[in-house]
Order: structure tokens, then C-alpha cells, then sequence
């Protein structure tokens, strides 16, 4: 990654936090933003950052920890919940019933909706079950299979929005760089920006 600047990230987010709308929180996905470049973000006014892995959330959190809002974006294994729950506020991809059972910090239950037997997640006709199990899930999240064509996704985010409002969920982790503005037409109330952001 080059070097950021923190002039051009913070009018990267006003612009993008101007167009996705004050209902919608960015969360900036910071897996390839170096330990020693973080304090950028910080500067540029970034409030909410999201780390993939647990090792990588310790020491930025370390170094940075008041700076930001910490949420947990990537496979949450359940021998790294120890870690994830006294940093962060929101875990956004919770599918593993052992670590569902550990985590102290509110949820979101990441459903597969394509089926790929890649991608993590749960079944969509599940997620009832789960919620009856595990109070601390407050909403959705999803990962669409990967396109050129952010309309591409649109299917996916409205099939997500609509199981969030059967089952009476208010937030909708969803879209990424490539699909955001998508996402947040189908109703995203979360965003997950890496490349956008950074340039």
C-alpha cells in the first residue's frame, strides 16, 4: 500500500460519508493498513475502523486504541473471541455457534445467501433459530460473490434486508467498495470501505 496522506483520505470520507447518508456508518476495513499508518486515519477524522484478524485488532488497538470505534470484520474463530471482546463495539460476522457462545459484544450473524460453499455464514432458513439462541445478534451481514457489475449484488443486499425485516433487525452490515452505493440503496446501515477510502 503507498503511503497515505491525510488530506486526501479525510475528503475521501467526507465526500463518501456525504453521499451514503447519516444513517449509514462507514467502517473503514483497515486488513492492509499498516500498524505505522493507522495515526493517518485518525487524523483524517476516521471514527469507525474494521479488522480482520484478531492478532492485527490487538496491536493496533494497542497503539491506537482510543483514536477509533474498533468492530471485527473478518472469520471470527472461537479461540480469538478472548481477544475481540474487551476491544471492540459490534462483531459483524458471527457464524460459529462456539464463539456465538463466548462473545460478551453485540452481533451481527453473517448469512450466506448464494450457497458457495467457499464463503462463511449461515443458511438464511436459520437464522431464526439462531436468534432465538443468541440474544446479542442485532442484525445481518453478508459477503456477495464476487463481480465486475455492482448490480450484480443488488440481489443478494435486498434478499438480506428482507430477512432483517421478517425478523424484526435493524442493522444491515453490507456492500464494500466495489457495491456500497448499492448496499446502501438496499438498505445498508453499515458499510465496510477499504480501497475507496485509501486510494
Amino acid at each position: 500500500m503507498a503511503l497515505l496522506n491525510a488530506t486526501d483520505v479525510r475528503e475521501r470520507y467526507l465526500r463518501l460519508r456525504d453521499e451514503a447518508g447519516p444513517e449509514v456508518t462507514v467502517v473503514a476495513a483497515t486488513k492492509y493498513v499498516p500498524l505505522e499508518q493507522l495515526g493517518v486515519l485518525a487524523e483524517a477524522g476516521v471514527e469507525v475502523v474494521g479488522e480482520n484478524r484478531a492478532q492485527d485488532l490487538a496491536a493496533k488497538h494497542a497503539r491506537y486504541g482510543d483514536a477509533f470505534r474498533w468492530h471485527f470484520i473478518g472469520h471470527l474463530q472461537s479461540n480469538k473471541v478472548r481477544v475481540v471482546n474487551p476491544l471492540c463495539e459490534l462483531v459483524h460476522s458471527l457464524d460459529s455457534e462456539s464463539a456465538a457462545r463466548k462473545l460478551t459484544v453485540p452481533a451481527l450473524l453473517e448469512v450466506n445467501l448464494s450457497g458457495e460453499a467457499s464463503k462463511s455464514g449461515v443458511a438464511p432458513e436459520s437464522v431464526g433459530s439462531w436468534l432465538e439462541r443468541f440474544p446479542g445478534i442485532r442484525g445481518l451481514m453478508t459477503m456477495p460473490p464476487l463481480a465486475d457489475d455492482p448490480e450484480a449484488s443488488r440481489p443478494g443486499f435486498r434478499r438480506l434486508a428482507e430477512l432483517a425485516r421478517a425478523h424484526g433487525l435493524a442493522e444491515l452490515s453490507m456492500g464494500t467498495s466495489q457495491d456500497w452505493r448499492v448496499a446502501v440503496e438496499e438498505g445498508a446501515t453499515l458499510i465496510r470501505v477499504g480501497s475507496t477510502l485509501f486510494g
